[in-house]
């Protein structure tokens, strides 16, 4: 099936805010970074993760994936090459069967094995899209069907299970090669892979139950499942989207449209990540507010920007605005929470000792907890270093955010972000266009589109106006128009230096659960910081109301900061930022911050 939206040509969108500059810090701090990259080929030539049953397999094909959608924003040469040579030598690894895997063969089809396997067609296929060798392309396609053709060899019916192909979640994690089988599908054309999809596609995806029959019915939530991994399962999940795109059988968007719902009512805290039981569903949109032992682990960043990835996927395919929100408030608040940016220690929790730290934070607190209490999916290299899970998948995450900004779509552009910058673009009847973006509405709520045409055109802008607006408005030259919650479409003639604005203030806003209070401005959730105040941020916080509304002073903010604000309680000022900035010195003595505050 067609996707509504598409992303624009590599290297279209130059932005100058936090998003840009969030990219590009990951591009060189870790995409960058040739000796890591050679760590993780070197592990599928010494093939050691049966040894503990590990998934070091896995780093390559995660951050492979991270960094090819990178260089779809920032087309940077030098990573293009490291890039280049990293699959070259993964490819090398390949062994006479066509197995490319960290298990040796006979200790294959247990622990992750399956898992890693998927995740070197992953990362082939995403290096396969921005691949401009026509000859490599087609080694790498080479490659995989040696991969593919071996487990099909293997697995089946009459065969091994795949759902006998790990102990793990009741061979979820193996299922989830759904996806990357169904996209070699898609390039080779070939029957076979299409077959072995529906092979996978049918087994349900764990052996206690079919999750696909559990998601259509929607008598239970996911979080009520047989198995209740949420990486996994919506890994597995977007398998079926993929399958839907290939068949046009809408049964399977729809069941994927029902289970993205259901995660979202049931599990989508307001940082927008799920799971405050480990990496678990565990109907966290009301555990949310517990709390929790100091090192206890919860709102994992691969459930962050693996929810922000199949939302991407479900954005592009329907066009809806709801998948553009999720992605948005995932984005502002777990996900650039996780970044850390001074490099500081992490705690390796099975060694109890803190090593120097990742890129990213693998755990957000919630209630009166730090961060920085671990490194998720922790593998050490023989040759030297280590590096996590979390770690690698977190580049998807920053580079997938300015990808989804502005779209294409078949009549003219999409704007579902607005962020500082420019936009070079060709129209629909093959003009160039110039889209210049001011603002950014995470702390201002308002944007100006002004555009630069050779020849005028009729095409459409359409518009995101925030679910969170108050009193929205959108005026073209001047001149106002309808606007409400969703997506405006403005069709016209556009000339050069048209512009459009579009204002939706956003507002320091309540939501109580549980007993806890919290506050959101927008699509940001706020927090209190113990390292950006005095006071005991566990105190119970009672609002002061004037005319039914929170009296609110909005502060210049400080380094790091997006929004500061104090808002007028019973005892005094209370101190909000928005909680990506906060916890940012988890070294500190006073280092815990919260989301959840008591009443």
């Amino acid at each position: 099936m067609k996707n509504i939206y598409s992303y624009l040509p590599n290297g279209a969108a130059v932005y100058e805010n936090a998003v840009h500059e969030n990219a590009v810090f990951i591009l060189k701090k870790q995409l960058m970074d040739k000796p890591l990259w050679d760590k993780f080929v070197y592990v599928f030539t010494e093939r050691p993760d049966h040894l503990d049953l590990g998934w070091r397999g896995e780093y390559f094909g995660k951050m492979m994936r991270g960094a090819c959608l990178t260089y779809r924003y920032i087309p940077d040469e030098e990573l293009y090459n490291i890039l280049y040579e990293t699959v070259k030598g993964i490819l090398d690894t390949q062994d006479a069967d066509g197995r490319i895997t960290t298990y040796p063969q006979e200790k294959e089809f247990c622990g992750w094995d399956m898992w890693t396997r998927k995740y070197v067609i992953v990362g082939c296929l995403y290096f396969y899209g921005i691949c401009r060798d026509e000859a490599f392309k087609e080694k790498i396609i080479t490659a995989l069907k040696g991969q593919v053709d071996y487990l099909m060899e293997k697995l089946g019916e009459d065969k091994l299970s795949i759902l006998d192909t790990s102990t793990w979640w009741g061979g979820l994690n193996s299922s989830s090669i759904l996806e990357p089988i169904v996209e070699l599908y898609k390039l080779t054309k070939e029957e076979k892979y299409l077959s072995f999809a529906q092979y996978i596609l049918e087994a349900g995806g764990c052996k206690d139950g079919n999750l696909l029959a559990l998601a259509e019915a929607g008598e239970k939530m996911p979080y009520e499942y047989p198995v209740v991994k949420a990486y996994e399962m919506m890994s597995y999940f977007e398998g079926a989207l993929a399958y839907y795109e290939v068949t046009g059988e809408t049964r399977y968007l729809n069941i994927v449209e029902k289970f993205a719902d259901a995660v979202r009512k049931t599990d989508i805290t307001i940082i927008g990540c799920a799971g405050c039981t480990h990496e678990l569903f565990d109907h966290s949109a009301v555990k949310q507010t517990e709390e929790t032992e100091p090192l206890a682990i919860m709102q994992e960043t691969c459930v962050t920007v693996t929810w922000m990835r199949l939302l991407d996927r479900l954005l592009r395919l329907t066009g809806k605005v709801i998948y553009a929100e999720g992605i948005e408030q995932s984005t502002l608040n777990a996900l650039y929470g996780s970044l850390n940016y001074e490099g500081l220690p992490q705690l390796e929790k099975g060694e109890n000792i803190r090593v120097p730290g990742v890129p990213f934070d693998s755990y957000s607190p919630l209630t009166f907890k730090a961060r920085g209490i671990g490194i998720g999916g922790y593998k050490k290299f023989s040759i030297g270093g280590y590096y996590g899970c979390c770690a690698c998948i977190g580049a998807a995450g920053t580079a997938l955010f300015p990808l989804i900004s502005v779209m294409t779509q078949d009549n003219g552009f999409v704007l579902n972000e607005y962020n500082n910058g420019t936009v070079n673009a060709t129209t629909p009847a093959g003009n160039p266009v110039t889209l210049r973006i001011s603002g950014y509405f995470a702390d201002e709520g308002h944007a100006t589109v002004t555009l630069a045409l050779n020849t005028p055109e009729t095409f459409t802008l359409r518009l995101r106006v925030p679910a969170w607006s108050h009193e929205p408005t959108v005026t073209v030259n001047g001149e106002t128009q309808n606007a409400e919650a969703g997506y405006v479409d403005l069709t016209r003639e556009w000339k050069d230096g048209d512009s459009v604005t579009i204002e939706c203030y956003p507002e320091v806003e309540i939501t109580e659960l549980n007993g806890k209070i919290a506050f959101t401005y927008g699509a940001l959730a706020l927090a209190r910081d113990e390292q950006k105040e005095d006071g005991n941020i566990e105190a119970p916080v009672v609002p002061v109301l004037h005319n039914g509304h929170l009296v609110v002073n909005q502060l210049d903010v400080l380094e790091g900061e997006t929004v500061r604000f104090t808002v007028k309680t019973e005892a005094g000022d209370l101190l909000l930022t928005d909680y990506a900035s906060c916890g940012k010195h988890w070294m500190e003595e006073r280092n815990r911050i919260s989301v959840w505050l008591n009443r």
